[in-house]
């Protein structure tokens, strides 16, 4: 008897290993891409910080000189840091509520109407270069949509240049940019309020849940803790990445670095002075704001989750 138990049980264990075996292959793909293209260039860019190397000669070793030279020396970085560091406060806040809330008010609609505006909501994601609609809206000559409609009511007389002065700029971007973070995450959203399983509002009836604040605090919410989650990442890649709307519409650089940010700063550093090993410690340190804006985030949807 023990001899058989001992051969079923090593038989087990054989055909458990077979099993791992085949995922490790069939994951092994997705492992050597993720690697490559995600973890290789992380650990490239932080190797790549400590020296200086502009793509053509061979690097030399810097040290820190290029973590110096961006809180010391650049005059432009604390600009595009604290310009980064606004659109991230206001508009990934913003947007993630703003995505919640439009998702939770279109989820009561019958289903119809709900993936109509659901479209609607996700449509600026879909699009490529939009930029053209906002370029006219607030276009600084007297053709330009604002203009011309405060003109003809008499409310200004001159056009007024909303993409060159730096008082309308910025919030001028982190409207455009709100719009066009709010499509994934509202997506997402509605994804996540159709999944909350229906029998959870029943038996918080029982339970002595009377009003729909309740019901989105003690059910709602914590159904959808990982559907946040999705949301926050988003939000916040999509909030410290800010960039091509900046470019599109105000240039770069913009009049006084007013909407310059830490990406663009980046795209310039790299793309158009070669200096990479600037670019990669301007990366990295991008990335170390990112991650603790993350971690710091998940903390307090796990809070409002409990």
């Amino acid at each position: 008897m023990k001899t058989k138990k001992m051969k079923s049980g090593s038989s087990i264990s054989r055909g458990s290993k077979k099993e791992q075996a085949a995922f490790y292959v069939m994951l092994a793909p997705f492992f050597i891409l993720f690697f490559t293209f995600t973890i290789l260039p992380v650990l490239t860019s932080v190797v790549l910080s400590f020296f200086h190397f502009d793509a053509v000669s061979l690097p030399t070793f810097a040290g820190l000189d290029n973590y110096l030279r961006m809180f010391v020396q650049d005059d432009v970085f604390p600009t595009a840091l604290r310009n980064t560091l606004l659109f991230a406060i206001v508009t990934g806040p913003i947007g993630f509520m703003l995505a919640f809330v439009l998702a939770w008010m279109v989820n009561e609609f019958s289903p119809a109407i709900r993936t109509l505006l659901s479209f609607l909501f996700y449509a600026p994601a879909l699009t490529g270069n939009v930029y053209f609609i906002w370029k006219i809206l607030f276009s600084g000559d007297s053709y330009g949509y604002l203009n011309s409609t405060m003109m003809s009511l008499g409310l200004i007389v001159d056009p007024i240049q909303w993409l060159k002065s730096p008082s309308y700029a910025l919030p001028i971007i982190m409207i455009v940019q709100l719009w066009l973070s709010l499509g994934i995450t509202f997506l997402a959203n509605i994804s996540g309020l159709q999944n909350v399983n229906p029998e959870l509002y029943e038996a918080g009836a029982i339970d002595g849940v009377r009003s729909r604040w309740h019901e989105l605090w003690y059910i709602t919410l914590p159904s959808m803790r990982e559907i946040l989650m999705f949301g926050c990442v988003m939000q916040i890649q999509s909030a410290f990445s800010v960039s091509a709307v900046a470019i599109e519409l105000c240039g770069y650089p913009s009049v006084n670095n007013s909407v310059d940010t830490i990406v663009s700063l980046l795209t310039d550093v790299g793309n158009a002075r070669y200096e990479m090993g600037y670019a990669a410690a301007i990366s990295v340190f991008l990335f170390i704001l990112m991650a603790v804006t993350k971690n710091l985030m998940f903390k307090l949807i796990n809070l409002a989750g409990k």
